[in-house]
């Protein structure tokens, strides 16, 4: 629809990646910006053998994929892969494979009700087992946020493992004023899809600034030329694909539906949203540990 009409979508969501449109602005993370540094951080201080369980669509199918590929040729094993339809709520049957196989940790790419039933589900059956679910058998994801983690109980929030380009816990001036207008305006904490949101209309209005027309071609042609220091830091466009510049972060859920940010790269990725130029087997080399 978008390159029928000629129009331009700024797209905010952290997403899949395989694609690039010039009638799409991606200001969201791709898969060299969230799954290859969870994938790297995985190996590092997890283990190989992981048990995938996402919903059925292109999300949890492509994302699963570039998983397989990092861990594989690593020495790690795929022991479970399980996708459910959107929004389904059984997911017993999948909770109950998963310990009889006991992975290193848990790859999810559920969404939505699915995603929190789950949680529920899996730390429940742990803690009547006696096992630390958090410890033995970490989940991990790229799209657990602080929104989506108000549909999780209190009681199964902690411990998880989150890739993302922003944090609300994210300690620059920016964040901070960011987080502070953000929870004022709408009573709760900022995701990475909020934070994008707002660097895309930022980006978008230094373009119709800087060429003084609503003309398509013309914004789009001065929008890899703009940058803008948002809250996770530095943001820019790569002419190439018109994908952003993105600082990529490990962070830690608590019980309080946060995150603690435990490692962070020390400058933002050129965005490679196929793969072409990085691949999940090589590990990244601007990583700071954060204490």
């Amino acid at each position: 629809m978008f390159e029928k009409r000629d129009a331009l979508l700024w797209y905010p969501t952290h997403y899949e990646g395989f694609e690039a449109s010039p009638n799409v602005v991606y200001v969201g993370g791709g898969p060299n910006q969230h799954t290859l540094p969870l994938i790297d951080w995985a190996l590092r201080n997890v283990g190989r053998a992981a048990y995938c369980v996402g919903s059925n669509y292109v999300w949890a199918w492509e994302t699963n994929r570039v998983l397989r590929e990092g861990l594989i040729p690593a020495g790690g094993r795929i022991v479970g892969d399980r996708y459910i339809a959107v929004e389904d709520l059984d997911l017993d049957h999948v909770v109950q494979d998963i310990l009889r196989v006991r992975p290193d940790f848990v790859f999810c790419t559920l969404i939505g009700a699915s995603a929190a039933r789950f949680m529920d589900l899996l730390r429940a059956a742990c803690l009547s087992r006696g096992i630390d679910q958090a410890r033995d058998m970490p989940l991990l994801t790229c799209n657990l946020t602080e929104t989506t983690m108000l549909a999780v109980s209190p009681e199964a929030r902690d411990g998880h493992v989150s890739s993302s380009v922003y944090f609300s816990s994210v300690d620059t001036p920016e964040s901070h004023a960011f987080v502070s207008a953000f929870t004022r305006r709408f009573g709760a904490m900022p995701s990475a899809d909020a934070e994008s949101s707002f660097v895309a209309v930022h980006l978008l209005a230094q373009a119709l600034e800087a060429v003084g027309t609503d003309d398509i071609d013309a914004v789009r042609a001065v929008a890899n030329t703009l940058r803008v220091q948002a809250p996770q830091g530095e943001v820019k466009l790569e002419a190439d694909t018109m994908h952003a510049w993105l600082t990529p972060r490990i962070g830690i859920s608590r019980r309080d539906g946060g995150f603690d940010i435990i490692e962070e790269y020390e400058a933002p990725v050129r965005p490679d949203p196929y793969l072409v130029a990085s691949t999940p087997r090589l590990a990244p080399v601007n990583l700071r540990l954060v204490s």
